[in-house]
């Protein structure tokens, strides 16, 4: 088991009721510093409650989440999100898009400028800088969105199905191009996703929630090298396994 200080976040006991629908029930779990973590669970189990409460969206009504052992708190903590539906700032250039969350905290010129410069670099936009995100292709809009998220160096980086909309062959290419950024920049990301490949593909660890009220089934440990062979025995026992997992009760 890791050491507490190799936590980046801590989820304690954490509930979440809506009058008297009860949503989360006692979830407890760890992410550790520069983890890739992905939750799955079956449709409609609170997965999407779970992520505002981690953004701070919703406060819960029992237990707390800590990030670097303190309460979760937007003020002090760095959070980026990356969402389902393109959220690129169709007034801002490309460039305009991934200093835009750095100007905002009022960065330092010459940090803005180094961090923007390597974020385009990583994701291939170096011929894109001065486009509108209207003129590029959807896959490459998205690019923007997951560039400026990981500009910003978060203490935790949450990102909701952003491929669900995509057909396959667009959905690996940014799972690589995300897989790539995260190894290059050392950020802790929780990825929701109902695709369990998806997951597999991408996890370090795949977090398994229940049924409603959600709470953690079990954590899977995903001991593959990158990257990942969709098609190896291994990956597929593993797919098989977590989706046995979320299928059977």
């Amino acid at each position: 088991m890791a050491a507490l200080s190799e936590y980046k976040v801590e989820v304690n006991n954490l509930c979440k009721n809506f009058g008297d629908l009860e949503v989360l029930k006692d979830c407890s779990f760890n992410v550790r510093r520069g983890e890739f973590l992905c939750v799955v669970g079956p449709t409609g189990c609170g997965k999407s409650t779970f992520l505002n409460l981690l953004t701070c969206l919703l406060e819960p009504t029992s237990g707390e989440i800590l990030v670097d052992r303190e309460r979760a708190d937007p003020r002090k903590h760095n959070l980026a999100f990356v969402f389902q539906e393109p959220s690129a700032f169709p007034w801002l250039t490309v460039e305009e898009n991934i200093r835009f969350g750095l100007e905002i905290k009022n960065q330092p010129r010459h940090y803005i400028e180094d961090r923007v410069n390597t974020i385009i670099s990583l994701m291939g936009l170096q011929n894109y800088r001065k486009s509108y995100p209207y003129e590029l292709s959807v896959s490459a809009e998205q690019k923007i969105a997951i560039g400026r998220a990981f500009a910003m160096n978060p203490d935790l980086l949450l990102m909701d199905e952003p491929y669900g909309q995509m057909d396959i062959k667009m959905r690996f290419y940014l799972e690589n191009e995300v897989i790539r950024l995260w190894q290059a920049l050392g950020s802790t990301v929780i990825f929701i996703t109902h695709n369990v490949e998806e997951a597999v593909y991408l996890a370090e660890r795949i977090l398994i929630l229940s049924q409603k009220p959600a709470s953690v089934k079990e954590i899977v440990n995903v001991d593959l090298p990158r990257p990942r062979d969709i098609a190896g025995d291994e990956f597929v026992q593993i797919r098989s396994y977590v989706t046995d997992k979320i299928r059977w009760w």
